[in-house]
């Protein structure tokens, strides 16, 4: 199930305790196009290690072929985040959700290597039920493919990449 917006939990869940936790760290980070990231078994370990929000146009240098539009603009691109997230076993028999205040542009979330959900604008928070996708009582690998290659897309500054802060909420 698919939610775009946390606040949908609110109908089934009046009277349950909520747990919302932050899921900012321990992410790793590859900017350009990893074909099969997505996946469990991938290899990751030559990522940087980051901590989130993140944004990863601000590291590179203005330059007029970024957006042809303007006179210079930082680079956009393709970027893959990923992590390895343990998820107790006494969550299992309530939902999780996971939920992500901004990626920017065209997030596509992961979990095990199925997709959870994909999001093509990048200014709106969203939440995924995951709890189908999950491993209860071990772990979880969550990859995040952020496709900003399409310029120019916005009249302000976007950024690049899982800009906003993300949740787990059981």
């Amino acid at each position: 199930l698919i939610v775009t917006c946390c606040s949908a939990m609110s109908s089934w869940a009046a009277d349950a305790p909520r747990v919302r936790e932050t899921n900012d760290f321990g992410w790793k980070f590859a900017r350009s196009d990893q074909p099969g990231a997505e996946a469990v078994g991938f290899n990751d370990a030559q990522w940087q290690a980051i901590d989130l929000p993140h944004d990863w146009s601000v590291f590179g240098p203005f330059d007029t072929t970024n957006n042809p539009r303007s006179e210079a603009a930082l680079p956009t691109g393709m970027g893959w985040y990923r992590k390895v997230l343990t998820i107790p076993a006494d969550y299992q028999g309530k939902r999780v959700f996971l939920e992500f205040d901004g990626i920017y542009e065209n997030g596509s979330v992961f979990v095990n290597g199925k997709l959870a959900g994909k999001r093509p604008y990048g200014y709106s928070s969203v939440c995924y039920d995951v709890t189908s996708l999950l491993n209860f009582g071990a772990n979880n690998t969550l990859a995040v493919q952020v496709n900003n290659t399409h310029q120019p897309n916005s009249r302000w500054y976007p950024g690049s990449g899982i800009y906003r802060h993300t949740f787990l909420i059981v």
